[in-house]
């Protein structure tokens, strides 16, 4: 499916295999103009998180569609190299996922990983970011996170790049 953005294209490739009510919920969603002119409000620079979070209408990270559902949890993710206790796995670049507040939280917030991740297994893999997806991530990533007085270099916060999702509608129907 085809995501413009304010900083330039985001084409999804989403896995119904993997994540089925995943994908549906999210489908649904973008049918009915949910994330539309919505903002990506996180970006995350730590050595082992490099995630762009979106999905929530109200900007803050605390917004969602007003129901939850079960997770599906990823089965297949190698382990994190940077992980000696094998706990996490290896979130690699270009995965999309399913954010959440804990288990069976999900609702509307994703994340697309701009640099390989090491997570616990507990976020729905549920589909890829395409090349020209990559090249936009790289671009909000390289222009940062908005300093605060408390934290003059963030490693997590809002993206100093404004990037918001345009018109999310699948280009095809499931």
């Amino acid at each position: 499916m085809a995501v413009p953005t304010s900083q330039g294209p985001l084409p999804l490739r989403l896995d119904q295999a993997k994540a089925p009510c995943t994908v549906q919920s999210f489908l649904h969603l973008a049918r009915h103009g949910f994330y539309d002119r919505t903002v990506c409000h996180r970006l995350t620079a730590y050595p082992t998180l490099k995630v762009l979070q979106c999905g929530d209408p109200t900007g803050t990270g605390e917004g969602g569609p007003g129901y939850k559902y079960k997770d599906e949890l990823p089965v297949d993710l190698p382990p994190a190299p940077t992980d000696p206790t094998g706990a996490r796995r290896l979130y690699g670049r270009g995965l999309l996922a399913m954010a959440n507040a804990g288990p069976d939280t999900n609702g509307s917030q994703f994340f697309v990983v701009y640099g390989d991740s090491a997570l616990r297994p507990n976020y729905t893999v549920f589909g890829t970011v395409g090349s020209d997806g990559l090249a936009t991530l790289d671009k909000t990533a390289a222009g940062g996170i908005e300093p605060t007085a408390e934290d003059p270099a963030p490693v997590d916060g809002t993206p100093v790049l404004r990037t918001e999702l345009l018109r999310v509608r699948p280009s095809c129907w499931h």
